[in-house]
C-alpha cells in the first residue's frame, strides 16, 4: 500500500527537504523518511503539495501528460470582471509557450484562510480580488505569469486541489497521511 502525505506548504518553504538560503526546507516540517514530493511548489505559493513513497504515483501526480488539475486560489492585484478571465480560459501566450485553457472564475476570499507571514503588500487605492484557476499543466511560475499576462499581477498563490485531494483544513506545516 503506497503512502501519501497532503502537507500545507506555508510561504517561504522549499518542495525539497534541504534548506537553501534564506528558505527553509520540508524537512523542517515532516520527519518521514522514504517519501518525496510529487511536483512543485514555489517557496513564495503556499498550499497542497503531495509527498508519497510510490514512484508510480509520484509520476502520475506531477507529469503533465496525466492532465491531474491542480486548482489554485489566486489574489491577485486590481478587480478583473469575468471578460478579463475569458483569455486565461481560451489559453494564454506566454511568450515562450502558450498555456492551456483553464477554468478560471471570481471567487471571494476563501473561507478559513490563514494570514501569511508575511504578509502581502498593502496599497490602501489598490484593491485586490480572488481568482480560482484550475490548470492541467505546471510550467515554472505559470499561474503568476498568466494573471500578470492580463494584468491581474498575483500578490499571493496558493493551491488548494490536486485531482482528487484537497487542503481541507490542514493549517501551514501541517500534514496528514492517507493509504492509497
Amino acid at each position: 500500500m503506497s503512502r501519501l502525505i497532503l502537507f500545507n506548504k506555508p510561504y517561504g518553504v522549499l518542495s525539497q527537504f534541504t534548506a537553501e538560503g534564506r528558505w527553509q526546507g520540508l524537512r523542517d516540517y515532516l520527519t518521514l523518511p522514504g517519501v518525496y514530493a510529487a511536483g512543485r511548489l514555489d517557496a513564495d505559493s503556499e498550499g497542497l503539495l503531495i509527498l508519497t513513497d510510490d514512484g508510480r504515483l509520484q509520476s502520475r501526480i506531477a507529469d503533465p501528460r496525466h492532465k491531474l488539475p491542480k486548482t489554485y486560489w489566486v489574489q491577485v492585484e486590481g478587480s478583473p470582471t469575468e471578460t478579463d478571465l475569458e483569455p486565461l480560459r481560451q489559453g494564454v501566450d506566454l511568450g515562450d509557450f502558450v498555456a492551456r485553457p483553464a477554468q478560471a472564475r471570481l471567487i471571494d476570499e476563501p473561507d478559513g484562510l490563514w494570514p501569511r507571514n508575511p504578509p502581502i503588500r498593502y496599497r490602501a487605492a489598490i484593491p485586490t480580488s480572488w481568482i480560482e484557476l484550475s490548470i492541467a499543466e505546471g510550467k515554472n511560475r505559470q499561474v503568476r505569469r498568466m494573471t500578470a499576462k492580463i494584468g491581474f499581477p498575483t500578490l499571493r498563490l496558493i493551491r488548494a486541489a490536486i485531482g482528487e485531494w484537497n487542503l481541507g483544513a490542514l493549517q501551514p506545516g501541517e500534514w496528514k497521511e492517507i493509504h492509497v
